[in-house]
């Protein structure tokens, strides 16, 4: 058989992720900028706490709007930074938004008490009974108190995903309440028409940004495109592929190492979306998932019966060969970590060793599919088996298999465990950071 392959895709000159990473800094920047500019404009109160407090309320509604971005799954951020890096710097984003807020609260609180008579609680007593807006703003923070709370590390593990994600969903509530208390009381708010005009401005593309990204989108390319079930296929005896067609695939704008959040819409499941990655690169006809069962939802793929609709949110992800900066490359996988590395092998052109690390013969998932895709594309493919101890992936061992992996783009997919002793085994051979691509399954609320 003849495998006909397109020309070798050149090597990136300017990497996607830091133009849109330092897009993002360069646009907070500026707006921070001009939020300054417009509170010096509207003139200073004669209390020092009051102005530190007033200028930290602006800060952390400028804070609260780009939070909103960061969490609104916009295609090209997402498809350039990838949602577990936006994820991460939601959380910190948030602690921002927290420490802003309450010194905003504090600052003012005391301010107002220092020119009156009363102390600092019944200061913020009177304040939330007298002036329109205070008592919004006072259930906002009080909202993003808790949320922060449930986000600390030790609150996080010791909750059920489905509780913290409902707590988080509170947020957009403290949002509309803060917005509102701006509104009545701000006077940069109202300082002048710029001004004004400003504010909304940014609210409305933080709030219209969620609005594309978490709603309107999904349910146009789930109308548009109409998926449905066509095959269930057991892998192993744990291990399950959904295939899926519907209208107008080809211009589904899905790559091979990305993830969608799928909801079968069964009586019930409907309700549940998990995140699995393609596990074949897009043909413009089908799509394919293949899923280990490691909890309820994923055991139940092997019984959705064929002809049910599934509703499809994303594609989502920046593991892709976009982000490609060398001509040749290594695919490292781990247990059924290797969904999104046999649709990279299809797609990735040059040179290419696969790795595929488990613990027998028998967990090795697609491993015919794997050896028959690197047969056509001319691939190395090595198949490493044992138990974790000793590290298989040390790194004498990888450099054994690929010496020239310094040279090389890494796609990395496997369990956290092995993902962070393979990282550490590419550092130690100094392989370039820009070079090393992994993501990470984790979603912003």
């Amino acid at each position: 058989m003849t495998t006909v392959q397109s020309a070798p895709a050149p090597p990136t000159a300017i990497r996607p992720r830091v133009v849109a990473r330092s897009g993002l800094y360069a646009v907070l920047a500026a707006n921070a900028a001009v939020v300054t500019f417009f509170f010096t404009q509207a003139g200073f109160a004669s209390n020092t706490l009051i102005v530190l407090g007033r200028l930290a309320g602006l800060y952390g509604a400028l804070l609260m709007a780009f939070q909103l971005i960061l969490v609104a799954r916009l295609p090209w951020l997402d498809r350039r930074i990838g949602m577990d890096r936006l994820t991460s710097w939601h959380r910190w984003t948030g602690f921002g938004i927290l420490w802003t807020l309450l010194t905003h609260a504090v600052f003012i609180t005391f301010g107002y008490a220092q020119s009156s008579s009363l102390d600092p609680v019944n200061q913020i007593i009177d304040l939330a009974e007298t002036v329109e807006g205070v008592l919004r703003a006072v259930v906002a923070l009080g909202i993003i108190l808790v949320v922060g709370a449930v986000s600390a590390r030790y609150a996080r593990r010791r909750l059920a995903y489905e509780t913290w994600h409902f707590v988080h969903l509170y947020t957009y509530v403290a949002v509309v309440l803060a917005f509102t208390h701006q509104v009545a009381t701000g006077t940069t708010f109202t300082s002048s028409s710029a001004a004004t005009t400003y504010w909304y401005a940014v609210w409305g593309v933080a709030l219209g940004s969620v609005a594309v990204g978490r709603l309107l989108l999904p349910l146009w390319r789930n109308w548009r495109h109409q998926l449905r079930v066509t095959a269930v296929v057991p892998e192993a005896d744990n291990v399950v592929s959904v295939y899926m067609s519907g209208k107008d695939l080809d211009r589904m704008p899905a790559r091979a190492g990305q993830f969608f959040l799928w909801r079968f819409l069964t009586p019930d499941r409907w309700w549940q979306a998990n995140p699995f990655s393609l596990s074949a690169a897009p043909d413009g006809r089908t799509l394919r998932l293949t899923a280990k069962a490691a909890g309820d939802g994923s055991a139940a793929l092997r019984h959705v019966k064929v002809g049910t609709r599934v509703f499809a949110e994303g594609p989502y992800g920046a593991f892709t060969a976009m982000h490609r900066t060398r001509p040749e490359s290594v695919l490292i996988a781990g247990g059924v970590g290797v969904t999104p590395i046999r649709a990279l092998l299809e797609e990735v052109h040059g040179h290419t060793v696969v790795i595929y690390r488990v613990a027998t013969d028998r967990d090795a998932v697609l491993y015919d599919e794997l050896r028959d895709l690197a047969l056509a594309k001319g691939a190395e493919l090595h198949l490493v088996t044992g138990p974790p101890v000793p590290d298989r992936l040390a790194p004498a061992e990888l450099a054994r298999l690929v010496p020239d992996i310094a040279d090389r783009d890494v796609f990395l997919c496997g369990p956290p465990p092995m993902m962070t002793a393979v990282l550490g085994s590419l550092r130690e051979l100094n392989v370039p950071k820009p070079q090393i691509h992994f993501e990470r399954f984790s979603l912003a609320g």
